[in-house]
């Protein structure tokens, strides 16, 4: 019976330590985990940040310009305005001969169109545009008109060569 005792509490004091061991080890481990995982979310919106950093929706001296209530002017929403933008100049790509403001003309009977789309500030425009074969971005200017009508007007393109 004296044998028996000892035993179980030699059992109960090893499986106490295993257990303690190993909560331990899963605390440490998910500290160790969190911690990387903060680390990459940090990193990761320090990247976002960063590359937003040329974008109207971050860009607060843009975003006044779109803000004519002083003068006696309206008040355009820059978040309603990149969608519709965005849109118009997509809108182009069903020309039969292609979208005429990646500043390229149809090669081999291919129209360029516009695929992406990144509005910078208050002026400028960012496109990528293509034909199946050939890259090619272009730098655009852009105006609302008092009309509220959108023109574009191509300022550099550039075409990458295969």
């Amino acid at each position: 019976m004296l044998y028996l005792f000892i035993l179980a509490i030699l059992m109960n004091i090893f499986t106490y330590m295993f257990y303690s061991r190993e909560v331990k080890f899963g605390e440490e481990r998910y500290e160790k985990t969190t911690k990387k995982l903060r680390d990459s979310i940090n990193l990761v919106s320090g990247q976002l940040a960063e590359a937003d950093y040329f974008s109207l929706s971050h860009n607060e001296n843009a975003q006044n310009y779109f803000d004519n209530s002083a003068s006696g002017g309206k008040v355009i929403l820059y978040e309603k305005l990149i969608p519709i933008v965005t849109e118009k100049l997509l809108d182009l790509n069903s020309n039969p001969k292609g979208n005429p403001y990646t500043g390229q003309d149809m090669i081999d009977g291919k129209k360029f169109i516009i695929n992406k789309v990144k509005i910078l500030n208050h002026r400028w425009i960012i496109v990528d545009f293509s034909n199946g074969e050939l890259w090619g971005e272009a730098l655009l200017k852009y105006f609302v008109n008092d009309d509220e009508s959108i023109s574009f007007e191509t300022n550099q393109s550039l075409l990458y060569q295969k």
